[in-house]
Parts: C-alpha cells; sequence; structure tokens
C-alpha cells in the first residue's frame, strides 16, 4: 500500500483551519481495504454559519474580492491552476486513497481540472453586458453582476473535477464560495482549499466545510444568506435540494443528477471499435459516472457479434490495486458496493444472461468483476434503474424509431450515444433523443469548452462552457433619461 501524508483534516473557513464548533469528527474510509484513514472534522450548522458569514463579509461592495479587478481573479485562477500542476501526483494519490480510483486516473483528472481553471480565469475579465434601443426617451443597458454566496455541493465519484466545475465559474463571476465535499471524499477538496489560500485568494472567498448531507448540506440549502445553490449528485437528493432551496429565500439552483443512458450501435458500425466505445462508456470510473452508457442498444443485425466482443473486453478489465497499473479500483463504499451487487443479482433473476462478470472480486475492499448483460429488457430493473456500478446492459433493436422511442422512455436525459457511419442517421438520432449531451461515434469526451447537463430529471442548468458562467451571474438593467432633443 501506498504510504499517502494526509496533511488537512480541518474545517476551512475564512482562509484558517478550524476545528468544527462541536469538536465531533468523522472517519473518512479507504475503499481498498475497508480501513480507516484518517478523522475528519464534522461541519454542521453552527460550522455552515461561520461559513456563510465569512463569505457574505468577503462579497460586501467593499471587500477587497468584489473591488478587484476582474482580470486580477482571473490571474489569481491561473495561479491556482498551476498550483494543481504543481500538486498532482500528491493530488492523485491522495484521491485514490480517498475514492479508490486508479492513480493514473485521478493524475488526469488534476490536470482536467487544471485546465477548467484556467478556461474560466480566461472568462474573467469578459463578462459583457448590452446597450439596448429601447423605446422613450431613455438610453438602456444591462450589467452581469455576481450572484452573491453561492453554496456548493460535490459528489464522490470525481472529487477534484467537481470542485473545479463549480468554484471555478463562480470566483471568475466574482462570488464567494462555501463547499461541502461528499462526506466519503472530503480529503482532496481540503487539500486545494489549501491551495486556494496559497493562491492569494481573499479570506472568506472559498470556505470548504465537510460534513454530512443531512446536517451541513441541509443548513446550506436552508440558509437564508446563500443565494445560489449548484449540486451534483443523485436526482433523488436533488429534488430535496430544489425544495430546501426555495422554503427561506428563492435560491438560484443548479443541479446535475443521475442519468440512465443510452447508447445506440447500427449495423454498419465496426463491431470491433464500437464494442471498445460502449465497454469505456459503461464501465469508467468502476461504472460511478452520471453519465455512463449503461443501456446499450444494438441493432439486430450485429447483435451476437456485439456480445461476445462485450463479454471478450470486460473479462480481461483488470480489477485490483488503483496504485497498481489497472483499469479498475474499488466502489467507493460498502453501501454502493451492496446495492451493485443487488442489481447483478436482479438481472439474473429477472431473466437477462450474464456474459461476463456477476460477482465480487475477492473478500477485502470493494471490488466487483465487470458484468455484462446481454438479452435484457426494458422493463427489467436493471435496464430502468440507475446501478452506477460496474455493469452493462445490452438490448436489441431493429429500427430507428423503435430505438429512438426506447431511448426515450426514462425519466432520465443527461447523455446519449450513437454509433454509425450514416450521418442522416447520426444526426436524425441527436435531434430526436432528449438528452444534454449526445455523442456521435465516440461517449462521455467532455471538455472544460463543452456545456454539461441534462433534460428531464437529470437536473437544472449547464456547467462548464460559457453556460457555466451564466449561471453564477445575474442581469442588472440600468435606464436613464436622455432626451431625444436637449433642452439648452
Amino acid at each position: 500500500m501506498v504510504k499517502v501524508d494526509v496533511k488537512y483534516t480541518k474545517l476551512f473557513i475564512n482562509n484558517e483551519w478550524v476545528d468544527a464548533v462541536s469538536k465531533k469528527t468523522f472517519p473518512t474510509i479507504n475503499p481498498q481495504d475497508e480501513t480507516v484513514i484518517t478523522q475528519v472534522a464534522e461541519g454542521d450548522k453552527a460550522d455552515i454559519d461561520l461559513a456563510v458569514a465569512a463569505a457574505k463579509k468577503a462579497f460586501h461592495r467593499y471587500s477587497p474580492w468584489r473591488t478587484m479587478d476582474a482580470s486580477q481573479r482571473g490571474l489569481l485562477l491561473l495561479k491556482l491552476a498551476e498550483l494543481l500542476e504543481s500538486q498532482s501526483r500528491y493530488l492523485a494519490e491522495l484521491e485514490t486513497l480517498d475514492c479508490g480510483k486508479p492513480v493514473k486516473q485521478s493524475e488526469e483528472e488534476v490536470y482536467f481540472s487544471a485546465s477548467v481553471l484556467r478556461y474560466y480565469a480566461g472568462k474573467a475579465d469578459k463578462i459583457l453586458g448590452n446597450t439596448i434601443p429601447s423605446d422613450g426617451e431613455v438610453l438602456t443597458f444591462t450589467m452581469k453582476e455576481p450572484v452573491g454566496v453561492c453554496g456548493q455541493i460535490i459528489p464522490w465519484n470525481y472529487p477534484i473535477p467537481m470542485m473545479s466545475w463549480k468554484i471555478a465559474p463562480a470566483l471568475a463571476a466574482g462570488c464567494t464560495v462555501v463547499l461541502k465535499p461528499a462526506e466519503q471524499t472530503p480529503l482532496t477538496a481540503l487539500a486545494v482549499a489549501a491551495l486556494v489560500k496559497e493562491a492569494g485568494f481573499p479570506p472568506g472567498v472559498v470556505n470548504v466545510v465537510p460534513g454530512y448531507g443531512a446536517t451541513a448540506g441541509g443548513a446550506l440549502t436552508h440558509h437564508p444568506d446563500v443565494d445560489k445553490i449548484a449540486f451534483t449528485g443523485s436526482t433523488e437528493v436533488g429534488r430535496i435540494i430544489l425544495g430546501a432551496a426555495s422554503a427561506v429565500n428563492l435560491k438560484r439552483v443548479t443541479l446535475e443528477l443521475g442519468g440512465k443512458s443510452p447508447l445506440v450501435v447500427f449495423n454498419d458500425a465496426d463491431v470491433e471499435k464500437a464494442a471498445q466505445i460502449a465497454h469505456a462508456a459503461a464501465f469508467a470510473n468502476a461504472g460511478q459516472c452520471c453519465c455512463a452508457g449503461t443501456r446499450t442498444y444494438v441493432q439486430s443485425g450485429i447483435y451476437d457479434k456485439f456480445v461476445k466482443k462485450a463479454a471478450e473486453i470486460a473479462e480481461k478489465r483488470s480489477v485490483g490495486n488503483p496504485f497498481d497499473d489497472v483499469q479498475q479500483g474499488p466502489q467507493i463504499d460498502e453501501e454502493m458496493y451492496k446495492k451493485v451487487l443487488n442489481y447483478i443479482v436482479a438481472g439474473k433473476e429477472g431473466g437477462a444472461r450474464c456474459v461476463a462478470g456477476g460477482d465480487k472480486v475477492g473478500d477485502k475492499g470493494y471490488y466487483i468483476k465487470p458484468t455484462v448483460f446481454a438479452d435484457v429488457q426494458d422493463d427489467m430493473k436493471i435496464a430502468r434503474e440507475e446501478i452506477f456500478g460496474p455493469v452493462q446492459s445490452i438490448l436489441k433493436f431493429e429500427t430507428f424509431d423503435e430505438v429512438v422511442d426506447r431511448a426515450n422512455d426514462t425519466n432520465y436525459g443527461l447523455a446519449a450515444g450513437i454509433i454509425t457511419n450514416d450521418i442522416t442517421v447520426a444526426m436524425s438520432f441527436s435531434k430526436h433523443v432528449r438528452a444534454g449531451s449526445i455523442w456521435i461515434n465516440t461517449y462521455e469526451h467532455v471538455t472544460t469548452q463543452t456545456p454539461f447537463g441534462g433534460f428531464k430529471d437529470s437536473g437544472l442548468g449547464r456547467e462548464l462552457g460559457e453556460d457555466g458562467i451564466s449561471q453564477y451571474l445575474e442581469t442588472k438593467t440600468i435606464t436613464m433619461h436622455v432626451p431625444k432633443k436637449p433642452e439648452f
């Protein structure tokens, strides 16, 4: 086991490291061997109150942050990006220790997160209003202003990228932040908070309060001085947050929620390439991905060949210690581990044919074999519900119209993919499938420049790209009386 130095376990409020008011702590668990890594300060309402007060003070009109030039905000974000990259190996090892993903993937995610910070650094001094030729003897123009104090709640599956997705546009816009990391993976959020201070951000601009959803998260979403909530996680919790955000004041809300995304493979596809794309779509990050392409629809002409190839690829997927050169580490925790295994049992009992995997790996740690089900029907539990684990369901289809209707027959609408050599089919599919991202002959190609978010129960609003910063801005309309003919 690689030894990783855990440097930060306290709350980060107003650029200071502090214990929870209650002095309580909670354990964060190593999913590789189920041991306690360390104890982390457990924030709750009292701590959220302190963090929000610090963020509110930092947002005051005469504060160093609010009076800072927009270009200077961009330079601070650039500095933070440099610091992330300078600490890339340490952050990657800390991430792998806490959430179990292969360390190579963790390091790639650190560099991706730095690119997000750089993208929004470039946006900071390019937030523009408009002049409007309004009726009457007036001059009208708009200003874009930061929405205010932002509560941000991030998940455990991509902790560092999700933190960058949240704080980068908020800080570029001039907002202040209180961020609650997932209780399963608090360590890298605290390590990045230390870099925020080192980069030179003023006190109170970024605050990080680990804790549980019902306490720290609940206090953040209900707080009257929080102007916006941004959340990534399950649809179930997203509904709770949406209600909480309107309980005291009408907070702006963006929600990036669950998915049950279809990937459709047509007869003209190269079976080998299609199976590889579909494998990556389903099993990336041990299947712990909101946009995972776990409903693999394959046209009848190549169905049997595809199933055979998908099973072969899954059986070769390496699973083990994420500090080694493997493709898949453990699931995040015991709860998700048992949940995924129960879905595998449900698939077998429901009549699907298990052609690869279908069981746990070993007796220590939360490891599960990459599992492939064939002959899956749309009404089966494994085809309807988000599993969030290494399970691929392969379904057969005959016609274009049939598969579009089946792809849309879900409450989710986060992403979808299509593999075909026919551009007309690809674009028709893209037009008619209701999802926030459509990938053609690729999958999960998410970049800093491309908006990401979902339709229906997959969320509200978008992150990344131009749309990402707009979620942290308010439009103010200013109208001044200007006579058409001056009276001199």
